[in-house]
This record gives C-alpha cells, structure tokens and sequence, in this order.
C-alpha cells in the first residue's frame, strides 16, 4: 500500500472509508488486507464498520480472509457495547439458524460463544 493511501486512510473518521476501500479493491488487497484491517479497526469506534468489512470479507472467501475475519470479529465484540450490529454478524458469519445450533456452535467458535452470550445473557 502507497504511504499516501496510508497516511490518508488513517485520517478515516469512522471506517467507511477503509472499508470502502476494501471493496472497491478486493482483488488487489491481499498483500495489504492485515494494515487494512489495523486501520478500521483503529479507526471504527462503534464496531458498525469493523462488522461490515467481516460480514464482507466472510462473503467473498471465508477461508481466504479466515484471520482478518477472526481479528474483525474480536474487534467488533469490544466495540459494539449496544449490540446494535453484533446481531448481523452471528447470522451473516454462522447462518440464520444459529440459535438452533447455539450449543455446537458455541463449542467450536469462541467468538460464537462471545457473541451469543452477549445477545442472550440469559443462557442457551
């Protein structure tokens, strides 16, 4: 990534630049993705962006992008303290029937289980 790009997207205010950014270059940003995903989740301070480029990145090759997924998905849990987008993302990451396979799920994803326990304080 040029230090111009950089330096501007470090300037981002929220993310939706960065994430932009992303999707307008999804076949370039492999060299770059791991600096991509420090700066949104640096400068995303609600987690509204942070879940946008994971459900995204998810969506076009979640084996490919399986490590700035993760590290999206732990920066998401930490910033979306109201749960506004933390919904979207357990049912865009493990499927609309996730409730129904909560327990399974819960035992082989700790973000899962994070997540679920966040939206359901009061249990499986």
């Amino acid at each position: 990534m040029e230090e111009e790009l950089k330096k501007k997207l470090a300037k981002d205010p929220n993310g939706l630049m960065t994430y932009e950014y992303i999707a307008n270059n999804i076949d370039h940003v492999d060299d770059d993705i791991d600096a991509l995903v420090d700066n949104i989740i640096t400068v995303d301070r609600n987690g509204q962006f942070v879940v946008s480029t994971a459900r995204y990145l998810h969506a076009i090759d979640p084996v490919k992008f399986e490590a700035p997924i993760d590290r999206l998905i732990k920066a998401a849990i930490e910033r979306d303290r109201e749960h506004v987008y933390l919904g979207d993302l357990i049912a865009s990451i493990w499927g609309n029937d996730y409730k129904s396979r909560a327990v399974e799920l819960s035992a082989a994803s700790d973000n899962f289980r994070r997540i679920y326990k966040r939206l359901y304080p009061k249990g499986m």
